[in-house]
C-alpha cells in the first residue's frame, strides 16, 4: 500500500498483489504494523475485504473438484462426493479463512487442472476452434499464476506438461494427423504452455517493480545497483555521485554476496593480536574487516602507484579493467595490503591488512589488479554501483574475499576479510562494488575527511534493465533463507500422513474460543487409503494384462490410468518432494498434495462400485456403506467446527475431548 519494496521467501509476488489487491478495494492505507502474530488489528484495517480473496479462492475449489471429476469422465455422483469432500474439509476452510496464500494457490491448481482436461477433451473434435484455443491458453495462465502463488505451484506445472508431452506423444504414433497438423499443434502447445505462462509470470515481477519503488528495509539484501534504483534509501545518497571511478576517488566498498550480512570493506587504528589464542602468530598490521554499517572508516581513496596525490585531476584519469591500483584508508591514510601471513581465523588464506611499518623486513605488498567481472569489454571503466571488481594481488595473486566468519573481540566481531590464493571462478564473496564514491579534491588530511562533492547528476537506475532487476529479485527470493530456528508447530513431511501435527492460529484474549488448522480425520485417512488401494489394483491389473487377462474394459483400464495420472500424480508431485527440502515445514504445504488426495476417494468408490461389486446385493451394500461413511465425515466436520470457525467457546472439558492424539496441541487456560 506504501508502494515499499520488500522481499518474502515465501515465493513470487502474485499472491501478496492479490491480498493487496483486497486491502485496496476496501481502502486500506498500509497504517498497520505486520510483526505480531495474534496481534489485534486497529480500525483502518479492513479485515474484511483483505481476507475476501482467499475465502473466495477457497469456496471455487469446491466446483472446480466437482467439474474435475465430470472431465475425467466420471459419474456426476462421484463429482458431488468430490465436491462435498473438499467443501467439509476442515483444514481447507480454516486455510481459506485466513490472509493466507494456499487457497489461491490450490484454485489456481485446480483450475490449470481443470483447464487442461477441458481442451484435452475438446481435442477430439473441435481442434482449433475457439472453446479450444480458450481452455489451452487458460491452462497456460493458471499455471503461470500457481506458480506466481508459491513455487509448489511449480510441482503441479511440471506434471501437467508431463502428460501434455504424453498425450502428444500419441498424437505422433496417430496416422490421421498431418505432418503439418502434427507441427501446428506441436508450436501451439510450446506457445501456450510455455512461452505465454513465463511472459505472464514476469509480467508479475513487472508490476511488483513498478509499483513497489519506494525504498524499505528489505532493499539491504539486494546489490547497490537494485538499491539505488529505488526512491529514497540508497538512491538518496548516491544521486549526483560521479559515475567513473578514477584514481583519487574516495570510495565506499561493498561485498556482492551480502551473507551473513551486507557489509563494506572497512578499517580502523586497532592491530592484529601478536599472537592468536591458538599459538600462531600475525603480523600486528592494522586489521582490515568487512563492517555491516555505515561507517567513515569504510572510505578509502583509489591511489595511482605512480604518483603521490591523492586528489582527482582534471580533467579525471579513470581506472579501467586491468590497471593497478593502491587502495589507501582514508581515515588512517594506510595502504591495503596482504602478504604470505595466515589469516586469524581463515589460516589457509592470507592476512588482509593495512601496512604499518615497523622497520622490519616486511616489506609492503600493496599493489592491486582491478579486474572488473560483468565488463563488455576489456577496456572497460571502473563504474560506480554498477561495475562488480575482484581485487588480484600483484606480489600473491590473492584474492581480496569475504571469509564470512566473525572475529572475536579484538576484531569488535566484525566480519574477516582475506586474501583467497587458490580462487576459482568468481564467487560473489570475492566480488565489491562501489557503493558511495565522489571525487576527492583535497590532499590536506582534515579537509579530506570532510570534503564533499556534488557533481552533475546521474541516474543509476536507468542503467538497470527490467530483466537484470527480475534476474537479481529471482535469486533473491530462491536463495533466501530465514534463520533455521525451531517453530513451536513445525512438522516433518511424515507428520502430514497421519495428521499427527496441528497449528494454533488464533486465541481469543479472554475466552477459550480458538482457531487450529485441523484436517478432517476420516477424509485424511480415507484418502490414504484410496492411495493405497489405488496403488495396489493398478500393480494388480498391470500383472494381469501382462498375461493378457483383462479385468476391466480397455475403456475402463484408459479411465484408470488417467485418473491416476491426475490424482495420484498431483497428490506425489506435492508431497514427495518435501522430503527433499531443508526449509522449515508447516502442515498446512500439505494442503495441495491432500486436495489431489480427496479427488481420488469418490474415484476409487466408483470403480469399486461399477467392477468389483458384481451383484446386486453387493452394490446395495456397498452404496450403504459409502452413506455410513459420508455421516462420518459429516460428523467429524462438525465435531471440530468450534476450532475451524473459533466459535463456539468450548469448555475446557470439550476442548479435551477434541485432543484426539496426543501430538495435537489444543490450548487449555489455565485455571
Amino acid at each position: 500500500m506504501k508502494r515499499i519494496f520488500f522481499v518474502d521467501d515465501s515465493g513470487p509476488p502474485l499472491g501478496h498483489m492479490l491480498l493487496a489487491l483486497g486491502g485496496y478495494l476496501g481502502g486500506f492505507d498500509g497504517n498497520f504494523l505486520w510483526n505480531r502474530i495474534g496481534a489485534e488489528y486497529s480500525m483502518n484495517v479492513p479485515v474484511w475485504s483483505l481476507r475476501l480473496l482467499p475465502a473466495l479462492a477457497g469456496a471455487l475449489c469446491v466446483p472446480l473438484a466437482y467439474q474435475i471429476l465430470v472431465e475425467l469422465q466420471f459419474s456426476h455422483c462421484a463429482a458431488l462426493g468430490a465436491a462435498l469432500l473438499i467443501l467439509l474439509e476442515n483444514s481447507l476452510i480454516t486455510q481459506s479463512r485466513f490472509m493466507l496464500l494456499e487457497s489461491i494457490l490450490i484454485f489456481f491448481i485446480l483450475l490449470a487442472v481443470l483447464s487442461y482436461l477441458k481442451f484435452y477433451n475438446l481435442q477430439r473434435h473441435s481442434s482449433f476452434s475457439g472453446t479450444w484455443w480458450f481452455w489451452l491458453l487458460l491452462t497456460g495462465v493458471a499455471c503461470s499464476c500457481a506458480v506466481g502463488v508459491k513455487y509448489m505451484g511449480l510441482f503441479t506445472y511440471m506434471l501437467l506438461l508431463a502428460i501434455a508431452g504424453l498425450h502428444f506423444w500419441h498424437m505422433i504414433g496417430d496416422q490421421s494427423f498431418s505432418n503439418v497438423s502434427l507441427m501446428c499443434h506441436f508450436l501451439v502447445r510450446v506457445l501456450a504452455l510455455i512461452i505465454i505462462p513465463m511472459a505472464t509470470y514476469l509480467s508479475f515481477f513487472y508490476v511488483h517493480l513498478t509499483l513497489l519503488y519506494r525504498s524499505g528495509p528489505h532493499d539491504q539484501i539486494m546489490t547497490s545497483a537494485f538499491q539505488a534504483s529505488l526512491e529514497g534509501g540508497l538512491a538518496r545518497i548516491t544521486q549526483g555521485q560521479p559515475l567513473e571511478v578514477a584514481y583519487g576517488s574516495q570510495i565506499t566498498l561493498r561485498n556482492v554476496l551480502g551473507k551473513p550480512m551486507q557489509c563494506w570493506l572497512h578499517s580502523h587504528a586497532n592491530t592484529y593480536p601478536i599472537r592468536y589464542e591458538n599459538g600462531r602468530g600475525s603480523s600486528h598490521q592494522q586489521q582490515v574487516t568487512c563492517y555491516p554499517f555505515k561507517d567513515v572508516n569504510n572510505w578509502w581513496i583509489v591511489k595511482d602507484p605512480g604518483m603521490q596525490q591523492l586528489v582527482v585531476s582534471n580533467p579525471p584519469r579513470p581506472v579501467r579493467h586491468g590497471h593497478i591500483v593502491q587502495l589507501v584508508h582514508g581515515i588512517t591514510t594506510r595502504y591495503l595490503n596482504t602478504h604470505d601471513v595466515a589469516a586469524p581465523l581463515s589460516p589457509h588464506s592470507q592476512e588482509v591488512s593495512c601496512y604499518i611499518d615497523y622497520n622490519i623486513s616486511m616489506p609492503a605488498q600493496n599493489l592491486w589488479r582491478v579486474e572488473i567481472v560483468n565488463r563488455e569489454s576489456d577496456i572497460d571503466v571502473w563504474k560506480t554501483i554498477l561495475s562488480e571488481v575482484r581485487f588480484v594481488h600483484v606480489n600473491t595473486s590473492a584474492v581480496l574475499k569475504l571469509s564470512g566468519a566473525s572475529l572475536p573481540e579484538w576484531g569488535y566481531r566484525q566480519l574477516e576479510v582475506v586474501g583467497e590464493k587458490l580462487s576459482k571462478g568468481y564467487h560473489q564473496s570475492m566480488l565489491w562494488n562501489v557503493e558511495e564514491h565522489r571525487y576527492g579534491k583535497s590532499q590536506e588530511q582534515k579537509e579530506r575527511e570532510v570534503e564533499l562533492h556534488s557533481p552533475t547528476q546521474m541516474d543509476i537506475s536507468k542503467n538497470l534493465s527490467f530483466m537484470a532487476k527480475f534476474t537479481e529479485l529471482q535469486w533473491k527470493i530462491l536463495t533466501l533463507k530465514n534463520e533455521d530456528t525451531e517453530h513451536k508447530y513445525s512438522s516433518s513431511a511424515l507428520d502430514w500422513i497421519t495428521m499427527d501435527t496441528n497449528i494454533a492460529y488464533w486465541l481469543h484474549p479472554t475466552s477459550s474460543a480458538q482457531i487450529h488448522l485441523l484436517g478432517n480425520v476420516v477424509t485424511w485417512a480415507s484418502a490414504n487409503i484410496a492411495a493405497l488401494v489405488y496403488t495396489c489394483l493398478s500393480l494388480w491389473y498391470l500383472i494381469r494384462r501382462r498375461r493378457k487377462i483383462y479385468d476391466i474394459p480397455e475403456d475402463a483400464w484408459q479411465l484408470w490410468v488417467s485418473a491416476g495420472g491426475f490424482c495420484v500424480g498431483g497428490w506425489a508431485v506435492n508431497y514427495l518432494p518435501f522430503f527433499l527440502m531443508e526449509k522449515t515445514l508447516f502442515l498446512y504445504h500439505y494442503l495441495p498434495a491432500l486436495t489431489f488426495q480427496i479427488l481420488l476417494i469418490p474415484i476409487i468408490l466408483q470403480h469399486l462400485n461399477d467392477h468389483l461389486c458384481r451383484s446386486l446385493l453387493l452394490k446395495s451394500m456397498f452404496s450403504a456403506s459409502v452413506v455410513a461413511w459420508f455421516s462420518s465425515v459429516y460428523f467429524v466436520y462438525c465435531t471440530f467446527r468450534p476450532v475451524t470457525y473459533g466459535q463456539p467457546s468450548l469448555s475446557v472439558t470439550e476442548l479435551k475431548d477434541l485432543r484426539w492424539k496426543d501430538t495435537w496441541n489444543i490450548l487449555i487456560r489455565k485455571q
